[in-house]
């Protein structure tokens, strides 16, 4: 699991930090919670890890895609036109 590299782990907090886009779909947001990126943030994920992102300090939206700040998060690949859109936006 990425969440488990400290490379990873690493790369997302310092990309956050520095303000650069980082997105996450489905479970990815479990590399975020582990990066401790998600504190006092907007966001979302598959229904199944809605819990873990709370407990991370999040606060989680059941939305197709939740933009806040550097952080960009999607619940299931039926979002993947709206995470692609936010992604791409934020790349420019």
């Amino acid at each position: 699991s990425l969440r488990l590299d400290p490379h990873i782990v690493r790369l997302v907090r310092d990309l956050a930090a520095a303000g650069k886009p980082v997105a996450a779909i489905c479970h990815g947001p479990s590399v975020l919670i582990s990066a401790d990126v998600l504190r006092g943030r907007r966001a979302t994920s598959y229904i199944a890890v809605r819990d873990d992102v709370r407990n991370a300090g999040a606060d989680w939206v059941d939305e197709p895609v939740v933009v806040d700040g550097p952080i960009i998060t999607s619940r299931v690949p039926d979002d993947l036109p709206q995470f692609a859109g936010a992604l791409l936006a934020a790349l420019q």
